[in-house]
């Protein structure tokens, strides 16, 4: 396959990706609002069978934090989707190195890192709550995304020196 071809799939892949995490994060909230004012019954399926009822019936606090913290990190995620998709659409294959590639390659290092710290926050916060035998573990992928917020910053650094050099190149013809 060729590079702009796979480009081309890496975009459309990102947009389905988006499109789901969208809806995912206005399923998740809908249910959310209903369960606190309208009928608590659907705190027994948030989303996709997750049943948070034990912990709604334990405090209302603790269920509102858990359900707000898995929104934001699901938000977090449509954010870094939306940054790629913008990325696929500003590059270009005749001049690959420009300010804004670079700026966007960076930010999306540090919304991935911002979700990792948002992970860290919820699998704590989960971990509490088993403890109390209030809730089962979830698995919230910290590592995994600090390890990716890391590559992509160290990209992005390539991808400035890039920047660098071409600029150089170009002074000098």
């Amino acid at each position: 396959m060729k590079t702009s071809q796979i480009l081309k799939l890496m975009k459309v892949l990102s947009w389905i990706i988006f499109i789901g995490l969208c809806i995912k994060t206005g399923a998740i909230l809908i249910s959310f609002i209903v369960s606190i004012f309208i009928n608590q019954e659907a705190t027994k399926n948030i989303y996709l069978g997750l049943d948070l009822s034990n912990l709604y019936n334990f405090s209302s606090n603790y269920y509102i934090t858990l359900v707000v913290l898995l929104l934001i990190a699901i938000i977090m995620k449509a954010l870094i989707f939306y940054l790629v998709i913008k990325l696929f659409y500003k590059f270009n294959e005749n001049t690959p190195f420009n300010e804004s590639i670079a700026n966007l390659i960076h930010k999306i290092s540090y919304a991935t890192l911002l979700s990792g710290f948002i992970a860290v926050i919820g699998t704590a916060f989960c971990k509490w709550l088993k403890q109390q035998n209030i809730l089962i573990n979830f698995n919230w992928s910290a590592e995994e995304l600090f390890f990716m917020a890391g590559i992509i910053f160290i990209i992005s650094l390539f991808y400035k020196r890039g920047l660098e050099i071409q600029s150089e190149n170009d002074l000098t013809i």
